[in-house]
């Protein structure tokens, strides 16, 4: 098991931008890969992108490519996610996942452990 936790969350004005980390402790080397999630109020939770945790490679959603980066600091065990040109519609909490028992190739699926979350609220 790995346990997740979330950090960088807060409150920003549009057009700002937030640098969330998700720090991973336990059985890190089994990870297989990392994703971020998010959920708005009164929304279903809603992937945003994650990183195959050896070979680095990521994926994005459609919805926030171009304003969303993920990266991953694997001596440290942790995931990043760079969001850059916030909107209110970002409002959310934002989750950390990882896959550790059985590979999905789809970067939706998958995810065997969860973060607490951390709240990101955009301002207009």
């Amino acid at each position: 098991q790995v346990q997740l936790v979330e950090s960088g969350g807060g409150l920003v004005q549009a057009g700002g931008s937030l640098r969330l980390s998700c720090a991973a402790s336990g059985r890190t080397s089994n990870i297989l890969k990392m994703g971020w999630f998010r959920q708005a109020p009164g929304k279903e939770r809603e992937f945003a992108g994650s990183i195959i945790w050896n070979p680095g490679r990521t994926t994005i959603a459609d919805s926030v490519k171009g304003r969303f980066t993920i990266s991953r600091d694997k001596p440290k065990n942790t995931m990043y996610l760079q969001m850059n040109s916030l909107q209110p519609e970002d409002t959310g909490v934002y989750y950390c996942a990882a896959e550790t028992k059985v590979w999905y190739s789809d970067p939706r699926i998958g995810y065997d452990d969860w973060g607490q979350g951390t709240q990101v609220t955009v301002s207009s």
